[in-house]
C-alpha cells in the first residue's frame, strides 16, 4: 500500500513539473514571437544569412582568402630571406677573388692543372635514396 502511495506521489510530482514546464516555455514563446515577428529583425535576419552564404564575398570565402593570402605572405618573406642570401653571396664574389675560387670549384668542379679532384659519396644518403 506505501509503495503504490510513493508511486502515486511520484507519478504527481512529475507531472507537475511537466504542466510548469511547458508553461514556463509557452511564457517564454510569448515574450519571443514579438521580437521575432518584428520586421526589422526579420530585415537583419535575412541580411545576415544572405552575407554568410550568397553573396559573391561571403564569409568562407573571406576566411579561405585570407588563409591564402597568409600563405603567400610567408612565401613572400621566404624569398625575400633568399634574394637577400643571394645578393650577399653575389657582392661577395664580386668583391673577393678567393671566394670566385672557392665557389667553381665546389660549385662546378673546376681544378687547376696539375690537380685530381676527388668526390666523396655520402653513403647515408645514397642508401636512402635506393630505398625508395
Amino acid at each position: 500500500m506505501e509503495l503504490l502511495f510513493l508511486l502515486n506521489y511520484y507519478w504527481l510530482i512529475l507531472i507537475t513539473i511537466l504542466i510548469l514546464g511547458q508553461s514556463f516555455l509557452m511564457q517564454a514563446l510569448k515574450k519571443l514571437i514579438p521580437f521575432v515577428a518584428n520586421r526589422y529583425f526579420i530585415a537583419c535576419l535575412a541580411f545576415v544569412i544572405w552575407m554568410l552564404f550568397f553573396d559573391q564575398r561571403n564569409f568562407f570565402l573571406q576566411r579561405d582568402r585570407a588563409d591564402e593570402l597568409e600563405k603567400l605572405e610567408q612565401a613572400k618573406s621566404y624569398y625575400e630571406k633568399e634574394i637577400s642570401t643571394t645578393q650577399d653571396q653575389l657582392n661577395n664574389l664580386q668583391s673577393n677573388p678567393g671566394a670566385v675560387e672557392k665557389y667553381a670549384r665546389e660549385r662546378y668542379l673546376l681544378r687547376r692543372e696539375g690537380e685530381e679532384v676527388y668526390l666523396f659519396e655520402d653513403t647515408a644518403v645514397a642508401s636512402s635514396e635506393k630505398n625508395k
